[in-house]
């Protein structure tokens, strides 16, 4: 008999402004190419009428046994659309505010020194954008100058008031040109992004910190299953944890629990100084033994923290430390080599793989794990975290 007839999973997505429903067609998608690489049998289908908010029904069957997965989607898409409304100047000031705090804080040298591949893409944004402003200036300085000289001919010391307007109008379109082209580059999204989590320092932001509450009494009043599964991925990896924080402490429900950490990129808020919630969340989480944690990292993946116990790397990790497990996705081992090719450089992409098929796949299965018959703490019951966990601590703030 199967360990997990019913399982609910509960999944909180990264600082993406994407529906959920993009999240449901790909989960459809890849279990499938999965199953089919893996030999088992993976089937999706409407959820029943009873379920609350978005998700969706997934079956899975080995030897013959299928389970079924609940899944509920925790959406917090709308804070971040709000959060990318911003004009180009306030993205601009944004983007001055988030490197003085982390500059100012010690907190960018410290997440280089951690893992140099991951502050990279924190740097990214900000070079572009730099960039772009200094290719807006260079094009606008010289329409300017050309409109000013050609309007002088005619207006004579007037025709300068018309070369700066024209040198900032062709500044501002080349710009707006810019920001309009953003979707494959991904500056402005990815700026976005971090000045949400510096905003406050390190604290949650009120309409975040709203949210979490709202996530815990969801999973609270999960009852009837064999387990209950809280996934984050990417920058929903601290909202996962803080939300299971949560339930822990009101009282949880009387099943089996457990926490998925995919690509964590904690430090980024935990090693600021006012991120005194997030830090006692780690260090509670980090001693409890009453949800087993799974974090889940590759080195392939440049946008995380990979293979950063972050609860250790914070300096919160309590005694004894029951968590996270920290084990690898090893992209090198668990995907062909046309495979790593096709994604050489998609360095966003790779950073999704979690959530994808592997076409040489280990002992890591997202859709095992999220819809196949055993729980989290039995699949990986008696292992050892990966050997090149990184447990140094290096956040200057360790207060909580």
């Amino acid at each position: 008999m199967p360990e997990v007839k019913r399982r609910k999973v509960f999944y909180i997505a990264g600082f993406d402004p994407v529906p959920p429903r993009r999240y449901r067609e790909f989960y459809r998608r890849e279990g499938a190419e999965q199953a089919a690489i893996s030999g088992y049998h993976f089937t999706m289908h409407p959820r029943r009428k009873d379920g609350a908010g978005f998700g969706w029904q997934a079956a899975l069957s080995v030897d013959g046994e299928t389970t079924e997965a609940d899944f509920t989607f925790l959406p917090w898409d709308d804070i971040v659309r709000a959060e990318m409304k911003n004009s180009i100047a306030a993205t601009y000031g944004q983007m001055a505010r988030t490197l003085w705090i982390y500059l100012s804080t010690g907190a960018l040298y410290r997440m280089v020194r951690l893992r140099r591949n991951a502050a990279l893409p924190l740097l990214f944004p900000i070079v572009i954008l730099i960039l772009q402003a200094f290719v807006a200036v260079l094009a606008g300085g010289a329409l300017g100058a050309l409109a000013g000289w050609t309007a002088s001919l005619l207006l004579g010391v007037w025709g300068m008031g018309i070369g700066i307007i024209a040198a900032i109008a062709a500044a501002i379109a080349v710009l707006q040109w810019f920001k309009a082209r953003d979707g494959k580059i991904m500056a402005y999204y990815l700026m976005h992004d971090y000045a949400f989590a510096t905003r406050w320092r390190g604290a949650y932001a009120p309409a975040m910190a709203a949210r979490i509450r709202d996530f815990a009494a969801q999973i609270r009043a999960a009852t009837g299953y064999d387990e209950v599964l809280v996934v984050g991925h990417s920058s929903g990896t601290q909202i996962a944890i803080s939300t299971m924080a949560e339930v822990l402490r009101a009282g949880p429900p009387d099943v089996p629990l457990a926490l998925l950490t995919l690509g964590h990129v904690v430090p980024m808020m935990s090693f600021l100084p006012d991120g005194q919630q997030l830090r006692a969340d780690l260090a509670y989480m980090g001693g409890q033994d009453r949800v087993f944690w799974l974090d889940v990292t590759a080195p392939g993946d440049a946008c995380c923290f990979a293979l950063c116990d972050p609860v250790a790397v914070t300096g919160v990790a309590p005694q004894p430390q029951t968590g996270p497990l920290v084990l690898s996705a090893a992209f090198t081992q668990t995907l062909s080599s046309e495979k790593q090719a096709a994604l050489k450089g998609k360095w966003f992409r790779l950073h999704f793989q979690y959530l994808h098929a592997f076409d040489r796949p280990g002992d890591y299965d997202y859709f095992l794990i999220t819809a196949g018959p055993q729980r989290l703490a039995s699949r990986y019951r008696g292992r050892d975290s990966s050997a090149s966990r990184i447990a140094k601590v290096w956040s200057a703030y360790r207060d909580y």
